[in-house]
Parts: structure tokens; sequence; C-alpha cells
């Protein structure tokens, strides 16, 4: 916008700053600001590790690690170390829909040391004590000598054993084919004790108790993946580590050249993705069962199947196509933004030259994010898990007592027996009545919330820690003379010394926001049933909204923390002045600090994508160039998208700084211009060129408008 601004719009958009011969950047007497908010932050860390510790005595992970038998205990932990494994009673029962409302198969069920190898009765067993005492195994209790009926009323033993395998911790029968005929132990048939059964009737049960458990087994294979991966996992994350600085190094003396290589290197990356999935999509044109769509396929665990779809690389084509065009039409259209914005970037490499250990800072960042999501993943585990064991009554029948708490120690004296002779009182799920068990909903909130509000504190401080930085690059009149000795670790101090509460402030009204994102996002996970139309399209309307305004506060606080940075004025009022300032710019904000925005979002596409191939080739197994060096894994896509995230992180941390840098010099260079005019008296503190770049800029902008 230009200096001669008439008198109407000044007061519409604040008055423009005046000359002060006394300024000479960031302002080093300052004094502490949003005190209030300071303090309530450190309330609120004190009630976090509250919760934490409070978490960690109640909760127990093993709940969601190790199968669990009737009476709650863990099998392969404790007492039960040498029983790893789950037998169930009778296999059939787990056929019943109550297994997955109470995740629980209505039948008793030990932990045993290996499943059963034999088929067998419990009366054909009883009458061999070679058998007898191999079937006892299998017993909740040694029955000692009471009779067959009475072993069987009072459920110590189950009625017949199925030569079983384990999987998922579990034994399920060994079900084979003769043709199209379903077995079990080379046997069309088999004996429960009180008939002869098919073994296709165990089909029922083994797929109920299998969907219960699935998650749980997808979860763990993911885990050990991660297990047999992280040394590759991290060796990529350093690839992306050392291709970042590679770019940003190289950006400091090649500016302009490295823009336009990054922009034809991201356009050539995508143009390869097209290529690579037509590729795919032609060569299983007459592969068996590839035509199927993706809705037939369903939800499958294992994603490599889906690979072997041709309507799955014909989504990747269609995607990928969209954004290279996106891409060129964008190029197209912001060409000669693209050259000012180079010249911008250009600025913004010789800032990060005099403050070199800036490139370094992202990682002190991402040391802080890693301890805040440990810290709350770890909290979230153990809450989570610190409920106590609930036990229900189990009938094979009608019952009125059906699914009503029980007390297991006491359960064949109650009344709850005697109405229904045939139930079982057996651990259900965990739970509790305890006030910390019914208040468990509020710490997990708690929890999340202050997860949020952590993150951004701990961004909000580099986003501050740089602005200061870049500010005391900006307004040197001899650069870098005139510049502190460690511009960096100075503004880091200021930050901390004197703006915990504005940094506080910031972050919790960002954390606000994204707290009723998730509240919003859980409502309607609710309500996907609904057949409100009006419901739905609010909760839509919402969620748009919520999310805008998220985006928008995101923005404020950043020229925000600049200004607090430079002026050491309260959160409230720097925010105000950041507003006015960009207002009264806003026309160099729109064609050109985005357009540097867009430039260094290609740079972070150009890493991931550069990265994420060779992932892919080395994890796959598409290549024989790391046929020996591969590990085994279940899933192949575990380590490839985390190397993917991981990657963006990376080149988003690195990058940061130059945004940052950008977004610093583009409020100074703004400032700049209302304080001074250029003569002797009042020079610019900008370089000619950025000066002279800018100005043209926004001359060409305000003809064209």
């Amino acid at each position: 916008m230009d200096m001669d601004m008439d008198m109407d719009e000044k007061p519409k958009y604040g008055e423009p700053k005046k000359f002060d011969p006394d300024f000479k950047g960031p302002i080093q007497n300052r004094g502490c600001t949003d005190i209030i908010c300071c303090i309530l932050f450190i309330v609120a860390i004190v009630g976090y590790l509250a919760v934490g510790i409070l978490a960690w005595t109640h909760g127990d992970p093993r709940k969601v690690i190790y199968p669990t038998d009737s009476m709650g205990q863990f099998c392969g932990q404790g007492k039960l170390q040498k029983q790893p494994l789950l037998f169930y009673f009778n296999m059939m029962k787990c056929a019943s829909p109550m297994v997955l409302l109470e995740f629980q198969c209505p039948t008793p069920q030990v932990c045993v040391e290996a499943c059963p190898n034999r088929t067998m009765t419990l009366l054909t067993a009883f009458a061999q004590k070679q058998d007898w005492n191999y079937y006892k195994s299998y017993c909740r209790e040694d029955p000692g000598v009471k009779p067959v009926p009475q072993i069987l009323q009072e459920k110590l033993c189950p009625a017949y054993l199925i030569s079983s395998k384990p999987f998922l911790q579990r034994c399920f029968p060994s079900l084979g084919k003769k043709g199209e005929v379903i077995t079990v132990g080379d046997q069309e048939t088999f004996n429960d004790g009180d008939k002869i059964r098919d073994a296709k009737d165990l089909v029922a049960g083994m797929k109920n108790a299998t969907i219960v458990m699935e998650g749980r087994q997808v979860a763990m294979k993911i885990f050990e993946d991660y297990t047999k991966s992280w040394y590759w996992i991290l060796i990529c994350l350093l690839i992306a580590v050392v291709l970042s600085l590679i770019f940003i190094v190289l950006l400091r003396y090649l500016a302009g050249i490295m823009v336009w290589v990054m922009i034809i290197m991201v356009i050539a990356v995508v143009a390869y993705g097209i290529g690579h999935c037509s590729v795919k999509y032609v060569s299983l044109k007459d592969t068996p069962g590839a035509n199927i769509t993706l809705q037939q396929l369903g939800f499958q665990p294992d994603f490599s199947v889906y690979l072997h779809i041709r309507q799955t690389w014909l989504a990747f084509i269609i995607i990928l196509a969209i954004l290279e065009f996106i891409i060129i039409i964008l190029l197209i259209f912001l060409r000669n933004r693209i050259r000012i914005a180079v010249e911008l970037m250009k600025e913004a490499s010789r800032a990060v030259g005099f403050v070199m250990s800036s490139l370094f800072y992202p990682i002190f960042t991402f040391l802080l994010l890693t301890i805040v999501i440990t810290y709350w993943a770890v909290t979230a585990v153990f809450l989570s898990t610190s409920s106590e064991p609930v036990y229900k009554v189990f009938n094979e029948t009608v019952c009125e007592h059906s699914r009503e708490t029980c007390i297991p120690e006491n359960f064949s004296l109650s009344d709850m027996k005697k109405d229904c002779p045939r139930s079982e009182c057996l651990f259900a799920f965990y739970g509790g009545e305890t006030p910390y068990h019914k208040y468990l909903i509020f710490l997990q909130f708690y929890n999340v919330f202050l997860f949020f509000w952590c993150a951004n504190f701990v961004t909000a401080l580099g986003q501050m820690t740089l602005a200061g930085a870049f500010a005391s690059y900006y307004w040197a009149p001899n650069k870098p003379n005139d510049m502190p000795a460690f511009p960096l670790f100075a503004s880091l101090g200021r930050s901390l010394r004197y703006h915990t509460g504005s940094l506080a402030f910031g972050s919790l009204i960002l954390a606000i926001v994204q707290i009723i994102r998730v509240l919003l996002e859980y409502i309607d996970h609710k309500l996907k049933g609904a057949e409100n139309k009006f419901a739905k399209f609010l909760m839509c309307c919402l969620k748009c909204c919520f999310w805008c305004l998220e985006k928008f506060i995101k923005f404020m606080n950043r020229n925000a923390y600049i200004m607090v940075a430079i002026y050491g004025k309260n959160f409230c009022r720097s925010a105000c002045d950041a507003f006015f300032l960009l207002m009264r710019n806003v026309i160099r904000v729109v064609v050109l600090d985005k357009v540097t925005d867009f430039i260094l979002f290609l740079g972070k596409l150009l890493i991931v994508g550069l990265v994420g191939i060779f992932a892919f080739f080395f994890f796959s197994g598409h290549t024989d160039a790391f046929k020996g060096a591969r590990p085994s894994l279940h899933y192949y896509w575990v380590p490839i998208l985390t190397v993917l995230v991981g990657s963006y992180l990376i080149a988003h941390g690195f990058f940061s700084v130059y945004a940052m840098c950008v977004d610093t010099l583009f409020l100074c260079f703004c400032e700049d211009l209302e304080r001074n005019d250029g003569t002797a008296s009042r020079p610019y503190y900008m370089t000619t060129e950025l000066r002279d770049i800018l100005m043209k800029d926004t001359d060409a902008a305000q003809t064209l408008t």
C-alpha cells in the first residue's frame, strides 16, 4: 500500500508507525507480559503432571496387549508366565452376538501352556489315567475325584478338547478341507461330550472371536514391523535431514536457481508417479481378481492387498494428475510473482546466513514436541487401562440376570445362580464404579486439551525465538556488526523470561478452537447413522467454520509473536498492531507473502517425494537392489507411511525457518516504510534491491486493481 495514505484510512486500520530515532530493533528494556496467563499455564502443567502420576498409578498397559482369562488374569504374565495362550472351553459359544457386544465369549476361558493337539471328550479321557492327566491341564482347577457330571455342572473342565493351533495368542481349532467339506483334525465330525457335531459348526465361533481380537492383533503386527524396521526408518529420516540441509544451504547461495530447480523437480517427481501408476494399472489388466472394485474388496488390514487391484492404481493416477494440473496452473498464473518472491528468498537467505544457528533450532523444537507427544500418548494409554475388571453373568439360555454385574468369589451361592443354574460369572471387560473411574473421561479430555496447549506453546516459542533473531538482523544499521553476538539465544532468553504468558495466551486460544474441532468430529462420528439432513448440514457448516477459524488464529498468532518479539508488548496489543499493519499493506500480503509460502511448500513436497520413492522401492521389494537388506514385514506400508510423515515433519521444520524469516522480514519491511522515508536523516533499513522489488511489485498490483 502506498505511503501517501489518505486520512480516512488511518483510523480504520490504526495509525502508521512514526519515526523514532532511538528504535534499533527488538526492545531490550522490556517487562513481563500476560502474567495471569503465565500463572494459569504453570498451574495447568502441575495439574497435568498430577494426572500423569494418577494414571501411571492406576493404569496397566498389559490390558491391551495380553489375552485375559475368565478371572481377569493376564496370560503369560506373573504366575501365568508359562501359560501364554488362551483356551476356550466351548468355541461354539463364541458364535453368539454377545461376543461383539461384550467383547468376551460366554464360555469359561483359561490360560494354557500349549494348545491341545488331540481331540477327545471329558468322558473318554476320564476313563484313561494318561489321557486324564493331559486333559486336566485345560481345566480351571484340579477337579480331584469329582465325578464327570459334577465337573460339567461346575464347569471345572471343558466337555471336549479339539486339536487346535495358536492364533492371535489364542487356541483355535485346526480346521482344514477335504474337497468342499470342512474338517477338524482330519475328521468331518467331532464329539462335544453331548452329541456328534459337524466341524463346520466351529466356523461361526472362530469368526466372531477373530473379529473381536483382530484390531488388537493388527496393532501388535504393526508394532512388530516397527521393531524390525526402525533402523531403516531412521536411515530414511536421516536422508530427509540431509536433503533438507542441502536445499537450505543451496538456497543460501543459489536462491534463484534452487527455486526453479525445486519447481521443475516437483513437476518431474509427480509426473514419474503418474507414469509408474499407469504402468502398474496396465500390467494388472489380465491378472485374475484385479478388476474387482474397492467397494467389493472392503477393508483389509493388509494394505498390500489393495495394490493388486487395478482401481487402486487408477485412483492414484487421478489424484496425481489433479495435483500436477493444479501445480502447473498455479505456476503459469504466478510466474511473475515467483520472480519477485525469489528476491525475497534471497534476502531471507542472507538473514539465515548471519543467524546460521537458526537452521538447527527446529531440532530443539522437535525434541520438545517429542516429549509432549510421548507424555500425552503414555498418559492416554495408562488412563485407558486404569479401569478395574468387571464381571458379568453369562448364560447359555435366556436369563433375567444376563449381563448383570456379579462377584465371582460368591457367585455360586448368590440368588442369580439359583435363578439361572446354568449361568456363569465371567470376566467381561474393564470398567469401574469408583469416583476415579466415573471422572475418567474428564481426565482423558484434560489430557487431550493440555496436549494441544503444550504443543502449541512449543511451536509458538519457536516462532517468537526465530522472529526475534531475524528482527535483530533487519534493524541492524550495519549488518552484521550491529547485530547481537548470539541473536538466537538472546531471543530465546527474552521469550522465556518476559513472554511466557503471551505464548501461553496465544496457544490457549488455539487449543480451545482445536479441542472444539475434536468434539465436533466426535459428535459427527456419533451422528453417522442419523437421517436428519439438517443436523448433518449444520455439523458440516460448524466443522468448516472452525477449520477456517483455526487457520486464521494460527496466522494472527504467528504475526502477533513477531510483534511481541520486537516491541515486548502483551499478546492482545501485539495482535492488534500486527493485524492493522497487515491491513495497511494488504496488497503486499496477498500478492507476495503467500507466494513464498507456496514455493516453500513445493520444497517440502519435493523432499517428501524423493524420500518416499526411495522408501517405497526399499520396503516393498519392487526392486532387487535392496533384496538382501530389506526386513521381512507384515505390512510394508507401515514404515513407508512413517517415513513419509516423518520426512514432511523434518522438511517442514527446516523450511519453517525460512518461512518465519520471510514473515518477519515482511513485517519489518512494512514498518520500515512507515517509520522512514529513505532520506539521510531517516534511512531505510532494508537493502536497496529489496526495496526496489517490493515497491515495484506493489505499484504494479495497485495499477491492476
